[in-house]
């Protein structure tokens, strides 16, 4: 089963927000998830962004994908770098 983190679109019409979830690539873009790790708000000023970075790493060492744009956040928010820390560590 290939496994993605990617965004799931909330929200009402022009107002958007998205939960970060890992889901299966095959299901659809709102559709059945395994786990949502966070959330990202890019309506509001500043924009919105919690993820919880210990599921995020330990996705991401499962082998999971992230989309580009979840990849982008992972990058601002020091996930890649808690995911070196802790590889590190062992």
């Amino acid at each position: 089963m290939a496994v993605k983190i990617r965004l799931r679109r909330m929200g009402a019409k022009k107002k958007p927000f998205y939960r970060i979830v890992v889901a299966d690539s095959r299901s659809p873009r709102d559709g059945k998830f395994i786990e949502e790790i966070g959330y990202y708000n890019p309506v509001s000023e500043p924009k919105q962004v919690k993820i919880d970075v210990e599921k995020a790493v330990k996705w991401l060492g499962n082998g999971a994908k992230p989309t580009d744009t979840v990849n982008d956040l992972f990058k601002k928010h020091g996930v890649y770098e808690k995911k070196e820390e802790l590889k590190s560590a062992e």
